[in-house]
């Protein structure tokens, strides 16, 4: 079992939304977060934004899936990120799940 963490801007999220769908996942989680970014290593000509903190609309998705799914799901993303046109990319992590507990382990 694998854990799947995707972060983006919310721009993507009918994107990453629809790789879910298509990559069979069936049960997910997502919740907007805001994203900060500190800029204050950066040339003052590169900061758009002209502030030290950058605050930017994200989504956070997660589930527990098979490697197979996961690896369907990591080379969907990679896909997105190549045929992009904007700077932001779709960010994936998968982690190994070392335990977990059954939900049969709670019937009676």
């Amino acid at each position: 079992m694998k854990l799947f963490v995707i972060t983006a801007v919310r721009a993507f999220k009918k994107k990453v939304k629809k790789v879910l769908a298509e990559s069979k996942v069936l049960t997910y989680s997502y919740v907007p977060v805001t994203g900060y970014r500190d800029s204050t290593e950066d040339a003052l000509s590169s900061n758009w934004f002209g502030t030290e903190m950058n605050k930017v609309d994200s989504i956070l998705f997660f589930a527990f899936v098979s490697e197979e799914v996961s690896e369907t799901v990591f080379n969907s993303i990679e896909t997105i990120n190549k045929d992009c046109d904007i700077n932001s990319r779709v960010h994936i992590n998968v982690m190994p799940i070392e335990k977990y507990n059954s939900i049969n382990s709670y019937q009676r």
